[in-house]
């Protein structure tokens, strides 16, 4: 089956209103033109709106970095996704390793906010990825296996195939350092495995599993020429417009 790529940007905690704006037009006026993969942008919570609106019928689409997983109540400084889904975005990264470090994410509050996604009509990223201790240690699989299994509970088989699912190696993000295309290929598969045991050939065959960590323009090229890397979730080198067009106009 053949998976559309998608190139997702995480800002993260970075840019300001004007400079988040001014980013979203004139990527759109490079990008115009990108019709056989799709692009997806995560501003901070309070960029979303005007982002999309700079972003108003162009192929670039608008997501959120968090979610919270209960829809509405006293939960001060939480953003719930039938909030996010209001606004116009319609994707949520979930459980990024950041969120797990700073934030005490668990696998079981992963599954939560993915659970809301669900609710609300959001795609959900859902991340995964090992420690350099755990790499070390030879435990990459099964903590990537564990964090899926996990991260994955309750979710019926018919709403799967419209995961995303990203391995982000903790090692890796931030670093400088990044997977080689053969390592990444290595773990994509392994997910790839690991989503057929739960759901079955067909639906693991339509999952799309994105790569982040440290991807730059000039790794991109060979990564996403492995034939289970379907896609990138590019941290710092999203926050530079030409940097950003050329791993979107990647070469494969």
């Amino acid at each position: 089956m053949k998976r559309k790529p998608l190139i997702a940007g995480n800002w993260k905690m970075f840019k300001a209103e004007a400079e988040a704006v001014l980013f979203a037009e004139e990527l759109a006026l490079r990008v115009g033109d990108v019709q056989d993969r799709e692009i997806l942008v995560c501003p901070p919570s309070v960029y979303i709106y005007p982002v999309l609106h700079a972003l108003t019928n162009t192929p670039v689409m608008v997501g959120a970095q968090n979610v919270f997983w209960e829809d509405q109540g006293a939960f001060t400084g939480e953003v719930s996704a039938p909030m996010i889904r209001s606004l116009g975005a319609r994707h949520a990264i979930i459980g990024h390793s950041e969120r797990r470090q700073y934030f005490a994410e668990t696998d079981e509050t992963v599954n939560r906010r993915l659970m809301a996604c669900l609710r609300s009509g959001l795609t959900p990223i859902v991340c995964v990825g090992e420690s350099l201790q755990e790499r070390e240690a030879g435990r990459t699989l099964d903590v990537v296996g564990s964090q899926l299994k996990a991260g994955l509970a309750h979710v019926k088989a018919d709403d799967a195939p419209g995961l995303i699912i990203a391995y982000e190696p903790v090692w890796a993000i931030g670093t400088g350092r990044t997977a080689t295309p053969g390592i990444a290929q290595e773990v994509h598969a392994f997910i790839r495995s690991t989503l057929t045991g739960i759901f079955g050939t067909g639906v693991s065959a339509a999952v799309r599993i994105l790569y982040g960590g440290s991807v730059k323009p000039d790794n991109i090229d060979e990564l996403m020429a492995q034939a289970d890397i379907d896609g990138a979730l590019v941290g710092g080198a999203s926050l530079e417009v030409a940097s950003f067009e050329r791993i979107i106009r990647y070469k494969g």
